[in-house]
C-alpha cells in the first residue's frame, strides 16, 4: 500500500519531449475555444455566409493593415532574432531579455498614433523595464531557462 502511494509522489520527465507540453496546452485550448464560438454563434456566421456567399471579405474596408503586417512581421523578427541573440550568448537568457526589449518597442512605435517626446519616453521605459523584470523573474526567482 505505501509503495503505491509513494509512487503516486514520483515524477519522470521525458525531457526530449518536455517542451511540447505548453504549446499542444495552448492549442488544444485554442481549439476548444474556436469549437465553442462556432456552436455559440452557429446561426448568426450561417446567415452571414447565406447572404453574402462568395462575397465574404477577410479585410474590412477600412482595415488598418499596416498594423497587422507590421505586427506579423515583428513577431516573425522577434522569434528570430531572439535565436540568434540567445546563440551569443548562451544560457544566459540574453537573447530573450534584448530581443524582448527590441521587440516591445517596435510594437509600441507600430500602435501609438501621435509620437511625441513623452509618448517615447513611456515607451521606451516600458521596452526596458517589463522585459527585465520578466528576465529576472523567470531567470532568477523561478530558475526558467531562456533562449
Amino acid at each position: 500500500m505505501s509503495q503505491t502511494l509513494t509512487s503516486l509522489l514520483e515524477v519522470s520527465i521525458d525531457f526530449d519531449q518536455s517542451h511540447l507540453f505548453f504549446p499542444r496546452l495552448v492549442l488544444g485550448l485554442l481549439a476548444g475555444m474556436l469549437v465553442l464560438i462556432v456552436a455559440l454563434n452557429y446561426g448568426r456566421l450561417a446567415e452571414i455566409v447565406r447572404t453574402r456567399g462568395a462575397g465574404l471579405a477577410f479585410f474590412e474596408a477600412n482595415a488598418d493593415k499596416f498594423r497587422l503586417f507590421s505586427t506579423l512581421a515583428l513577431v516573425i523578427a522577434y522569434f528570430v532574432a531572439m535565436d540568434y541573440v540567445g546563440q551569443l550568448f548562451p544560457n544566459t537568457g540574453l537573447g530573450f531579455l534584448f530581443s524582448s526589449m527590441a521587440f516591445m518597442f517596435s510594437l509600441s512605435l507600430v500602435y501609438v498614433h501621435e509620437v511625441t517626446r513623452r509618448v517615447l519616453l513611456v515607451i521606451s521605459s516600458n521596452a526596458l523595464i517589463a522585459p527585465l523584470v520578466a528576465w529576472y523573474v523567470l531567470g532568477t526567482l523561478f530558475n526558467i531557462t531562456l533562449p
